[in-house]
């Protein structure tokens, strides 16, 4: 595979790694209803906030959230809410993969 080509991937994969987190899910969900603060993120992903910072943190290096700041708060935001169709992706999957495995159990394939 070319170099070019693999680097693609290498930066798909980056993406898909940041968001690789039930906090950081939860974060991006939060994001997608609308601006908020870290405080108001500590309180939905019941973690510090220190934690919450640093899911941030991943999550604004690998471009999926940004922040403005009003005053003496940080809000952040979701940059690209494209990511929630990625989301629904997921939810399929998750729907077909327990649908086919109901199948395997009641011996159906």
């Amino acid at each position: 595979m070319k170099k070019n080509v693999y680097e693609k991937y290498e930066k798909r994969a980056a993406i898909i790694k940041a968001m690789a987190h039930p906090a950081r899910l939860i974060i991006v969900d939060e994001l997608a209803r609308g601006n908020r603060c870290v405080k108001d993120l500590t309180a939905a992903v019941g973690s510090d906030m220190s934690t919450v910072s640093r899911h941030l943190s991943i999550l604004k290096s690998a471009g999926i959230v940004g922040s403005n700041k009003e005053g003496l708060q940080v809000f952040y935001f979701l940059k690209t809410p494209c990511v929630m169709k990625f989301f629904d992706c997921v939810e399929t999957v998750m729907r077909d993969g327990f649908r086919h495995q109901e199948k395997i159990l009641s011996g159906r394939r």
